[in-house]
């Protein structure tokens, strides 16, 4: 038998009010779901011709779900956790092959009367698997090659899910990456993450665009200019190398300022190569750098500077030949490159306005116009955030906002109170998962983030959502619960 240090069992040591929001939540999301699939000729709401009905089961098996597994003890989990992510990747790779086309993707694998989407379930084995590896005696994050290892482990699924064409799914993956910051992975390698996607965003947005009176790039001189001064930054504060960091600000910003000058009062031409060459320069000088220090910083510095500065380059390519046709649209909607509200912009346009026909206080349960006239596609999936604003106005709104971040807040205690590494792992990855798919559905609803696709945590119907979201946190409080936990 098992018992903590006052004697309680698992039972009493689950911790109640994480249950108690879950319940909340999937109870919230079941009456979000009946206002976006009501159908007037058929007012049964738990009838199986209606998402409302199929989503009641789906909320009834994962309770049972969620009691079985915590019924299963840690150790489990522990030692079947290699075991379970090549199980998953296995069948990601099968998935590609057997998967039928589902509007366009083949993620999908029909059990009887039911689908189920693996990339859902392999969440928690990769959260399972990188917190193993992790635990491991003498793991240390500086190690580029333990590094590595991690982010294959990562990557991995992110390859097959993209294979399946769920890229939404997949870039769910990258949130475990704030996981390995938090277990010590070096700042700039987030740093170098977010000024890629600046990057991106002022390339394709401006790239078209000329600079007044010289037959320069808007968007290459940016990203270029950007890059320098990233390059600069990282020297100094990664480089710990306050003298060198001056040396390329002085020489290439004015080598820079020079060119400018001369193009804009003198012989107009393109500044942007020269602007390519200080870059290029400054890659040289700290190679040079690092050839007398040897210092590995110098090693991810020039990496980085080297792909700052070809992104301008490659992104086109990227944008036009590797991002499907509706992904470019989504981002050029987003960036305001293309104002097509009948068209790519369709879907968030009607989400805004189903949000604030709601106004402050709703129109009431089943009596929004925008999702009962399905005005909204997937309004009961995807953009169920919109049947909220909608039925519930702002005040439903915020309060469903209020109980997700109680929610995360509860999590973030529960991970940082986990006695091992490996319980802290993934604790924080299921604290990563959730954050990252409520900010980013939520976002692309109110049309702040680009459309991915991904569900709303315990809200959108669907049951490999609702299943993969309830084993990533009922494993998680089976760990909790055990964290004091003895042999008797």
């Amino acid at each position: 038998m098992q018992f903590d240090n006052n004697n309680k069992g698992i039972f009493l040591s689950l911790d109640w009010m994480t249950i108690g929001l879950y319940l909340i939540l999937i109870v919230w999301g079941w009456f979000s779901v009946c206002g976006a699939c009501y159908d007037y000729g058929n007012p049964d709401l738990l009838s199986f011709n209606l998402n409302s009905g199929r989503q009641f089961v789906w909320i009834l098996t994962s309770i049972v779900l969620a009691s079985a597994l915590l019924l299963i003890e840690k150790r489990f989990y522990y030692k079947a956790s290699t075991p379970i992510y090549i199980m998953m990747m296995l069948i990601l790779v099968i998935t590609i092959f057997i998967a039928p086309d589902t509007k366009g993707s083949r993620s999908w694998i029909p059990i009887g009367p039911i689908k189920l989407q693996p990339a859902e379930f392999a969440k928690f084995a990769v959260a399972l698997a990188i917190g193993k590896f992790m635990e491991r005696y003498g793991f240390n994050m500086s190690n580029m090659r333990e590094f590595l290892k991690l982010t294959i482990m990562i990557i991995l699924p992110m390859l097959l899910i993209i294979a399946q064409k769920e890229t939404g799914t997949a870039l769910v993956y990258l949130a475990l990456f704030l996981v390995l910051y938090r277990e010590g992975m070096t700042g700039s390698i987030l740093f170098a993450a977010m000024a890629f996607v600046v990057f991106f965003i002022v390339g394709i947005k401006f790239g078209g665009e000329s600079m007044a009176n010289m037959p320069v790039s808007v968007g290459e001189f940016w990203v270029l200019l950007l890059a320098f001064l990233c390059i600069t930054f990282l020297v100094w504060r990664y480089g710990h190398d306050k003298k060198a960091a001056a040396n390329i600000i002085v020489y290439g910003g004015t080598a820079n300022l020079l060119a400018f000058l001369f193009s804009a009062y003198v012989i107009p031409f393109n500044i942007c190569i020269v602007m390519l060459f200080v870059n290029i320069a400054a890659i040289i000088y700290i190679a040079v750098l690092y050839a007398y220090a040897h210092s590995y910083n110098y090693l991810l510095i020039i990496l980085f500077a080297s792909l700052a500065t070809a992104t301008y380059y490659g992104q086109d390519y990227v944008f036009h030949n590797v991002l499907r046709k509706h992904q470019r649209g989504r981002i050029e909607v987003l960036l305001g490159m293309d104002k097509d509200v009948t068209g790519k912009g369709y879907n968030v346009h009607q989400a805004k306005i189903a949000i604030g026909s709601g106004g402050f206080a709703g129109k009431g349960f089943l009596n929004g116009t925008q999702t009962k006239l399905k005005y909204v596609p997937e309004q009961d999936t995807d953009f169920i955030f919109c049947t909220v604003g909608e039925e519930e106005g702002f005040l439903g709104s915020a309060g469903v906002l209020l109980v997700y971040l109680v929610f995360i807040l509860r999590l973030l205690i529960l991970a940082e109170r986990q006695p091992d590494t490996w319980g802290r792992v993934y604790g924080y990855s299921v604290v990563s998962i959730f954050l990252f798919h409520l900010t980013i559905n939520v976002g692309m609803v109110l049309g702040i983030a680009p459309v991915i696709g991904i569900p709303l945590p315990f809200f959108s119907y669907g049951g490999s959502s609702l299943w993969g979201f309830t084993i990533l946190l009922f494993v998680f409080l089976r760990m909790d619960a055990e964290r004091n936990l003895k042999q008797m």
